[in-house]
């Protein structure tokens, strides 16, 4: 029986559960559908892929499949606070996946090829071009995800660590492996050039994440998403393999599509994200003038929530950290039935991934109609009777509007400034990931609660009962 026509219509159905599934996870009524019909997918491309002929040694592959489950399970129950890192670590897997599998091939084609068939059919100047591809990009995906889980768990400064000519240096290491690889193509049999591009890869992967902040790890998750799937497409062409290439198309170019709506969100773009050491505290201008933020209480805010007609609540890092989440929702619960009108505004980089405060908010069952994205809940901040911050910065510091001088001018940010009142719950007056001041704090018609946000959000709660 020739398997083939067995595979490839297996291969075909996968590719479409797999655009599905992208389509599908568009919107969170459908969400589960997605997940679902990419987890089929996976499973009958896997299926397909052991029926291929010369798929030989199934207890190792047993074996492999067990293994993984055994690291993928833990993983996959870690709570919603850390799924961040969790998704880098998954990243830094499937760069090194992709990475282990390029240098196997090139060694089978090569120095442990039977004799009179090395290079025959496989290192032509296209396959090479491809396998490099896919080493260079697999290996820097690695190790540049390890090093961005590391900065989310704060494993590592989460500051961006910068020195005098970094860029060049930078530029430099990618440049030598980028030649490296192109003297490869054009002889295959100069072998200790590979493993040149792979220390290179390995070193520029944590070169390239060590002066990014952690205020753009968002974007920096987002862009590694998009190397490893284009990792995964050069694996495709190396294997000739026509499901890797689609797959890996969809997640690199989905990747690539987020991150550029990241950078969209903060008014950056990718050069100055990948090289404007984002994040440095600033000290250059130190402001003359002496301000004094105005702190209060919890029965405060709850007396004047209470009466209010619209609440904002604009839920930031702080509120991950504390794993506040499941108290926003008993605020939510206390004010609607104080009759009060209760809307929450999502920034679009708020937290430490796209969509973290929804993920967040989510598993608390706030209802998704009252998530509402920053372009469409700023008209309304003008009628807002209060607006309560939880743990966000950046992403409210009017600063952005007016100061030509802030690392952050021109970043869109949510206007809590023009609501009657502003409640901020945050632990100190310490700078956010921009490293500047956030004159919010200042404003007059602000209020700072300092301390945590689950104890302070369970004391504000508690007030609207009594």
């Amino acid at each position: 029986m020739n398997m083939d026509h067995l595979i490839q219509p297996i291969y075909l159905v996968s590719a479409a559960l797999f655009i599905l599934s992208l389509l599908w996870m568009g919107h969170p009524s459908t969400a589960r559908r997605g997940v679902l019909a990419g987890v089929i997918a996976m499973i009958a491309a896997i299926g397909g892929t052991l029926l291929l002929p010369e798929i030989q040694g199934y207890r190792w592959i047993a074996g492999a499949l067990v293994l993984g489950s055994i690291v993928g399970i833990p993983l996959a129950m870690v709570p919603l606070t850390a799924v961040p890192q969790r998704t880098a670590l998954s990243h830094a897997f499937g760069g090194l996946a992709a990475g282990l599998v390029g240098a196997a091939e090139f060694y089978l084609w090569t120095v442990f090829g039977e004799p009179g068939q090395k290079y025959a059919g496989h290192a032509t100047a296209f396959n090479t071009g491809a396998l490099v591809a896919e080493v260079l990009l697999g290996f820097l995906t690695f190790t540049g995800s390890l090093m961005a889980a590391g900065k989310l768990m704060e494993i590592i400064p989460t500051r961006p660590i910068v020195y005098k000519g970094q860029n060049a240096a930078n530029l430099s290491l990618l440049g030598v492996a980028v030649l490296a690889g192109a003297l490869l193509v054009f002889h295959p049999t100069w072998w200790g050039l590979f493993p040149l591009i792979i220390v290179l890869s390995l070193v520029f992967g944590v070169m390239l994440i060590i002066p990014i902040g952690g205020a753009d790890m968002p974007t920096v998750i987002a862009l590694l998403n998009a190397y490893a799937g284009l990792s995964a497409v050069a694996m495709g062409f190396v294997l000739d393999n026509k499901l890797l290439i689609a797959a890996g198309a969809l997640d690199g170019s989905s990747g690539l599509i987020l991150s550029i709506i990241m950078c969209k969100a903060m008014n950056r773009s990718f050069a100055n994200v990948l090289f404007g050491g984002f994040g440095q505290v600033q000290t250059g201008k130190a402001s003359t003038e002496q301000r004094t933020a105005k702190s209060a209480t919890a029965e405060d805010a709850a007396q004047i929530m209470s009466t209010a007609r619209l609440v904002v609540i604009i839920p930031g890092y702080g509120m991950a950290v504390a794993q506040a989440q499941h108290r926003v929702r008993e605020l939510y619960d206390a004010l609607i039935k104080e009759g009060v009108d209760v809307k929450f505004a999502i920034h679009p980089v708020a937290g430490r991934m796209p969509g973290h405060m929804n993920v967040l908010l989510a598993e608390a069952e706030i209802p998704y109609d009252k998530l509402i994205e920053m372009d469409e809940i700023n008209p309304e901040m003008p009628e807002a009777d209060a607006a309560l911050i939880i743990g966000a910065n950046d992403v409210v510091n009017p600063a952005a509007r007016h100061d030509k001088n802030s690392p952050i001018y021109g970043m869109p940010i949510i206007d809590a400034d023009k609501a009657k009142t502003v409640f901020v719950i945050k632990r100190s007056m310490n700078p956010g990931f921009a490293g500047i001041e956030n004159e919010l704090f200042f404003a007059d018609n602000t209020l700072m609660l300092f301390g945590d946000a689950k104890a302070m959000l369970t004391s504000i709660v508690q007030a609207l009962k009594e």
